[in-house]
């Protein structure tokens, strides 16, 4: 989870770029074909075509409208927020996943991590800062939207490492993204340029270790353990602002962002509490 935190955060930084030239759809879908190269080599080589295969298309392509929508949420979101700020906001997808891993995974939150949940929440109002010129912001609530659709994605991805290979869970997905949000993008496509296309490749890069990392990390973890410790990205998020933008969060910004790290890690605590109470 770490490597993938670290490899999206690269990749975030290289989208928020592209996104002061090219629209929102459209650089979703340079995402997903940018990375489909290098992940088709490394499904072929470990899997075969074999592992290719769907067993639950409709699961597949739910994964893939959510990722597109997801995708380009976030991408417009970064268009106009800091990295650090939007990853801040974006903090409440760990908390949506303990939430949602209940009914949909059958997964146990005791009363405990569903206070810590509370409480992050609110930190997610901090951050929205609803009175004054913190006023929410339709970048604010594209990131909150991304938030949700990365939780249910990664729900998914626990339901169809059931039936389907790592390798088709990666591949699909990525083609769904380029396919879905090319198709969406195409009445306002721009002309790439050319000084963008290292640019690109570096995003297909980064994007294909950490679509592998974090597909691995919720395949063999426990969601509602492994999802707080994507809160590292806001590390990522201050250095990249700070070395390419020249900015830093504000106040508000380090104290909502305190509130939701602070309730993830007692999540975090309490399911290893959780899980040496069941295997002592």
């Amino acid at each position: 989870m770490l490597l993938a935190v670290a490899a999206f955060s690269l990749m975030d930084a290289g989208l928020k770029s592209l996104a002061a030239t090219y629209p929102p759809f459209q650089v979703a879908s340079l995402r997903g074909a940018a990375s489909l190269p290098f992940v088709l080599a490394w499904a072929l080589a470990t899997g075969g075509v074999a592992s290719l295969r769907i067993n639950r298309w409709s699961l597949h392509l739910l994964r893939g409208a959510i990722g597109v929508g997801m995708m380009a949420s976030f991408v417009y979101a970064l268009g106009s927020l800091p990295l650090s700020t939007a990853y801040s906001i974006f903090f409440v997808a760990p908390l949506a996943i303990t939430a949602l891993s209940v009914p949909l995974l059958g997964e146990r939150v005791g009363p405990r991590r569903w206070m810590a949940i509370a409480i992050g929440l609110l930190g997610v109002l901090v951050l929205l800062r609803p009175r004054g010129e913190g006023m929410v912001s339709l970048a604010a609530l594209a990131v909150l939207a991304a938030a949700l659709g990365y939780a249910l994605s990664a729900i998914t991805v626990r339901l169809l490492t059931r039936t389907d290979s790592v390798q088709s869970i990666m591949v699909w997905l990525l083609v769904m993204i380029a396919l879905g949000a090319g198709l969406l993008a195409w009445p306002d496509w721009r002309p790439i340029r050319l000084e963008h296309a290292w640019t690109i490749a570096g995003v297909g890069i980064a994007g294909a270790l950490g679509q592998y990392a974090i597909t691995e990390a919720f395949r063999i973890g426990e969601a509602s353990a492994i999802a707080p410790l994507e809160y590292t990205a806001l590390v990522w998020g201050v250095l990249l602002d700070l070395g390419l933008w020249g900015v830093l969060p504000d106040a508000i910004t380090w104290v909502g962002a305190a509130i939701i790290v602070a309730s993830g890690l007692y999540l975090l605590r309490r399911e290893r509490l959780h899980a040496e109470a069941e295997h002592p």
